[in-house]
C-alpha cells in the first residue's frame, strides 16, 4: 500500500511546541491563579550551616604507582574522613606532584609513595610554597579491617588532640601546624556536615606519631575507637614542596633496608654462634682425656678375696650320654611304623 498523503493545512491542526515557562501554550507565562498562590513548592534544604565559607583549604590525596590493597584502603578512608579532599590518579615523577596539585587546584597535599612493594612513605606538603614533611609508615590498620563499634557522620567535622610534646619542640611546632592545616575541615565547607562527634589524636610515643579517630559518645562523652590508625615515623622536613633545603632530620629514624640487613645479621651471627658451639664440641671429643695420677689411700680397706687352689685334671672326663633327647620321628612315619607292625602280626 502506498503512503497517505499529508493534506495540505494539516500541520495547521496540529498543537504548537510550548514555550518554557509557558505551560497554556502560548508561547506567554500563565497567569497565576488564586489556587497556585496558596500552594508554595517545599523543598528539603542542605544540611549545611548558613555562613560563609571563607577558609578555602583543598587537600589533594593521591599516590604512586605500584600501592597495595591496604595503602588503598587507607587512601579511601582518609578521603571518606575529610570532605575537603580530592582524589587524583597516580603522580608518575616527583617532578609532578606540585604541578598536579596546582592543576586540582589544590594547596595541600597527601602523598603516598610506595616503594619495593613493601615500604610506604606519606608526603605532606603545603603547595607550592612549603614546608613540606616526608613520614614512613607504619602498622596500617584500616576501617574495613579494624571493625570498631565506633561510628561518626560521614562529612561531619573533627576535633584535633594533640599531644603536649608538640608545643615543646619547634620541629613538632611546624608539623602541628601543618596537621591542623591539612586534617582539619574548612568551617562551611559545602560537603562538610554541622557537627563535631569524632576527634583525630596526635600522640608521640617512641619517638614516633600515633594517629588514631574516635567516636564522642553524646551520653557520658567517653572514646569510642573508630578507625583508621597508623603511625608515622618522621624522616626529614624540608623547606620547600616535596624537597629543598633540610629544616630538621630525625636522628632517631632507620631506613626499612638497614632494618632489614640488621635483622638478617642478627639472624646470621646466631647461626654461626650455634655452629661454633659444634665445633667446640667436636674438638673436645678429639682430645685426649687427661690421666688422673692413682691416689694411694684408695685401696686401704678393700679386703682381699680367699684363693681356691687349683686342681689339676689329667685324664679326659668321659662324655655324657643324653637320653632325654630322642630323634622324633614325624607324624607320617609314625603311621607308617604302626602300619608295618600291624601288618607283621597278622601274618604271623
Amino acid at each position: 500500500m502506498a503512503a497517505a498523503k499529508r493534506k495540505r493545512g494539516g500541520a495547521a491542526t496540529r498543537p504548537r511546541k510550548r514555550a518554557k515557562g509557558a505551560p497554556n501554550g502560548t508561547g506567554l507565562p500563565a497567569k497565576p491563579s488564586p489556587q497556585g498562590e496558596e500552594r508554595e513548592e517545599h523543598s528539603i534544604p542542605a544540611p549545611v550551616s548558613k555562613g560563609k565559607w571563607k577558609n578555602k583549604e583543598r587537600v589533594l590525596i593521591f599516590s604512586s604507582r605500584g600501592i597495595n590493597f591496604r595503602t588503598r584502603h587507607l587512601m579511601h578512608d582518609l578521603r571518606t574522613l575529610m570532605p575537603h579532599s580530592k582524589a587524583d590518579l597516580e603522580g608518575l615523577r616527583k617532578d609532578s606532584w606540585s604541578f598536579i596539585c596546582e592543576i586540582k587546584n589544590c594547596n595541600k597535599c597527601i602523598f603516598f609513595e610506595a616503594k619495593k612493594k613493601q615500604d610506604l612513605y606519606m608526603w605532606l606538603s603545603n603547595s607550592p610554597q612549603g614546608p613540606s614533611a616526608k613520614f614512613l609508615v607504619q602498622n596500617i590498620h584500616t576501617l574495613a579491617e579494624l571493625k570498631m563499634t565506633g561510628n561518626c557522620l560521614r562529612g561531619s567535622r573533627p576535633l584535633l588532640s594533640f599531644d603536649p610534646v608538640f608545643d615543646q619542640e619547634p620541629h613538632y611546632a611546624l608539623l602541628k601546624e601543618l596537621f591542623i592545616q591539612i586534617f582539619s575541615t574548612p568551617q562551611y565547607h559545602p560537603k562538610s556536615q554541622p557537627f563535631v562527634d569524632h576527634v583525630f589524636t596526635f600522640s608521640i610515643t617512641d619517638n614516633r606519631i600515633w594517629f588514631r579517630n574516635y567516636q564522642i559518645m553524646e551520653e557520658d562523652a567517653s572514646l569510642v575507637e573508630i578507625g583508621p590508625r597508623f603511625v608515622l615515623n618522621l624522616i626529614k622536613i624540608f623547606q620547600g614542596s616535596f624537597g629543598g633545603p633540610t629544616l630538621h632530620e630525625n636522628p632517631h629514624y632507620q631506613s626499612p633496608n638497614m632494618h632489614r640487613r640488621m635483622t638478617r645479621l642478627a639472624i646470621a651471627a646466631k647461626f654461626r654462634e650455634k655452629h661454633q658451639v659444634k665445633d667446640l664440641q667436636k674438638l673436645r671429643k678429639k682430645e685426649e682425656k687427661t690421666i688422673i695420677p692413682e691416689d694411694p689411700t684408695e685401696t686401704v680397706f678393700d679386703t682381699p678375696a680367699e684363693e681356691k687352689p687349683l686342681e689339676i685334671v689329667l685324664v679326659k672326663p668321659e662324655l655324657k650320654v643324653n637320653l632325654k633327647k630322642r630323634k622324633k620321628l614325624f607324624q607320617r612315619q609314625r603311621k607308617r611304623q604302626k602300619k608295618n607292625v600291624q601288618g607283621g602280626s597278622v601274618k604271623c
